[in-house]
């Protein structure tokens, strides 16, 4: 997670108002970050209640009351509202999702067990617009990574856009037709 957020810290993506979704959300520091990134964008001439990200962090219903009480201590109180937890098991709760709602979608870490690589790539296809970007970071362990970003590539263009050395860590960017190069 950290090296994804870095990267869209040092990336200059824009998050203001867009709709921005983290899946696998763990602690929320993602989700959290890109709260705070919809901000940072702003100039300060805006009310920050006028603008700014809109974030969902999602995991399972385990990890939902961690994730509120991060999200209300980390964020100030202002920023609060634009970040949103939710439940959402993926392949099971997307009826509580309207299909391609949201700009970004983003995803550390989540790629490692291989029984949920059909449910989480059913998720992506739902959340994602023709114009939506996936930004998945994950380190390549194993064979069965590999065997992911096959399944992404056969329904997205996908290609890896970051690779933190230190860490191990790639960040692939993923997204329906021919990759765009701007966010």
């Amino acid at each position: 997670a950290v090296v994804l957020c870095a990267y869209l810290e040092m990336g200059g993506i824009d998050l203001r108002d867009r709709s921005v979704i983290e899946l696998g959300a763990g602690t929320g520091l993602l989700g959290i970050v890109a709260t705070l990134l919809g901000l940072w964008t702003l100039t300060v001439c805006v009310p920050l209640c006028c603008s700014g990200a809109r974030v969902t962090i999602t995991d399972r219903a385990v990890a939902l009351e961690l994730l509120e009480s991060n999200v209300q201590a980390n964020l100030p109180p202002e920023l609060r509202p634009r970040a949103v937890v939710k439940e959402l098991t993926w392949g099971r709760d997307l009826g509580n999702f309207p299909p391609g709602t949201f700009d970004f979608i983003l995803g550390a870490d989540i790629v490692y067990l291989e029984e949920t690589f059909e449910e989480l790539l059913q998720t992506l296809e739902h959340l994602c617009s023709e114009q939506a970007v996936i930004l998945l970071s994950c380190r390549i362990r194993y064979e069965r990574d590999h065997k992911f970003l096959r399944m992404l590539r056969g329904s997205f263009s996908v290609h890896e856009v970051h690779y933190d050395s230190s860490k191990d860590v790639h960040i692939y960017k993923a997204q329906r037709g021919s990759p765009k190069d701007d966010f």
